[in-house]
């Protein structure tokens, strides 16, 4: 170099800018040489790594090379060319200080970008390993990108001033409302994204339910600043994380849990149909597959109840008597039972509401061991169809107000 600078000097005449020129040729020697270095790096290195990824059994590696994890960091070649070359071609201090800085600036985003396709990675890892996605990972990816573009854009303008990233990160402090101001939704749905991890009270899959945001399905999504909710008409609503916090949300995940799904309904009984059992009525029910047991414990419970009391059963309404409600309550009791998709483990309620306006209500309140929606609808409308049907064999009415159909057959 230094016969080069003589001879361009002497040769030219060109004495002050001999040494600009050899720092511009020393330059684009090194911008070849790394131009060299990114070609043997993705044409030659990053090949073989693929190919090996693609031929390994795990899922990890292909999973790196798909997020350009490997090819992010193949950058970092060129960079470290410059770098470490700068040294031993350039005799000035200044053009080596500004190369390496160069040098530095361009690895630091290289590094960040090769960290941020990491931390994709390892989400999508953990969602094929853990699909229920217990743990909020995206939130917290994104949270450690967010911190992680702030360190480096401090870092890069402190190695451009040079000074010490400590200056920057003590203003800092004084920008803290605007920075509160620019990044509230980010700030607020990291609030949140820890409050749903330590509470556990949003996952990934979950059904929810939340009216004001028109939302009634599945989470698919959570991220940093929304949640995704595909409805079950197919529709998408992006709710703020911060809502699920501050807001009402349903949460349907301990049905899911407990292995059944509630029925919840009321029959509503014309309470003017309410008797006491005759002796026919009795020896009818008898013959009921599912009132034969009840019927001979009930009748013997009472007799004795009676016979003790010294009950003068001439009159119905001494003593204890069986009644046509009373027994269809058994009825039911023992046809739910028996029924192959009604939980035997969970509530299992047949009950008397108090009575109103409409009726008298039965409620049956089950548990169906099958959860899919369109199964626990027909399970279901099935029982009460039978309900409905087997009601007039207790000679017993179903409350409803009158239709057109009742006021005409009162002119006939």
């Amino acid at each position: 170099m230094e016969k080069f600078e003589v001879w361009f000097s002497s040769e030219l005449g060109l004495e002050q800018m001999a040494p600009l020129v050899v720092d511009f040729v020393i330059l684009i020697f090194l911008l070849i040489l790394a131009v060299l270095a990114n070609i043997l790096a993705k044409s030659f290195i990053l090949r073989v790594v693929e190919h090996f990824a693609a031929k390994s059994r795990t899922e990890w590696d292909d999973v790196l090379v798909k997020n350009g994890f490997f090819r992010r960091l193949s950058h970092l070649a060129p960079a470290l060319i410059i770098y470490l070359m700068s040294s031993v071609f350039f005799e000035n201090a200044t053009a080596v200080l500004i190369t390496r800085r160069i040098a530095e600036i361009y690895m630091l985003f290289v590094a960040v970008f090769t960290i941020d396709a990491f931390l994709s990675s390892v989400v999508d890892i953990y969602h094929s390993y853990d699909a229920t996605g217990k743990l909020p990972i995206r939130i917290i990816a994104q949270v450690m990108k967010i911190i992680l573009y702030s360190v480096i854009v401090i870092i890069v303008i402190s190695t451009v001033l040079g000074k010490s990233p400590a200056v920057f990160i003590g203003g800092l402090g004084a920008m803290a409302a605007v920075l509160m101001l620019i990044f509230k939704d980010p700030i607020l749905g990291l609030a949140a994204g820890i409050q749903l991890s330590a509470n556990d009270m949003v996952r990934k899959g979950d059904w929810i339910e939340m009216p004001k945001y028109g939302a009634d399905g599945d989470v698919i999504d959570i991220s940093l600043t929304t949640v995704k909710v595909q409805n079950w008409d197919k529709t998408i609503v992006t709710i703020p994380t911060f809502a699920l916090v501050s807001e009402g949300v349903k949460n349907w995940r301990g049905m899911s849990e407990s292995g059944g799904r509630r029925i919840k309904r009321s029959i509503y009984i014309d309470m003017t149909s309410v008797k006491f059992c005759t002796q026919d009525m009795i020896n009818k029910f008898n013959r009921v597959q599912h009132l034969s047991m009840y019927i001979r414990d009930k009748k013997k419970e009472l007799e004795d109840y009676n016979a003790q009391q010294n009950i003068d059963n001439s009159v119905l309404v001494n003593g204890r008597r069986m009644t046509n409600l009373g027994t269809f309550r058994a009825y039911l009791e023992s046809y739910l039972r028996d029924h192959p998709k009604i939980s035997k483990n969970l509530t299992f309620l047949v009950r008397q509401l108090d009575p109103g306006p409409t009726g008298l209500p039965i409620e049956v309140y089950v548990f169906s061991s099958d959860q899919v929606w369109a199964n626990y609808e027909a399970i279901q409308a099935d029982i009460f169809d039978h309900i409905l049907a087997v009601i007039p064999e207790f000679e017993l009415r179903v409350y409803q107000n009158p239709t057109g159909a009742d006021f005409q057959s009162l002119k006939q």
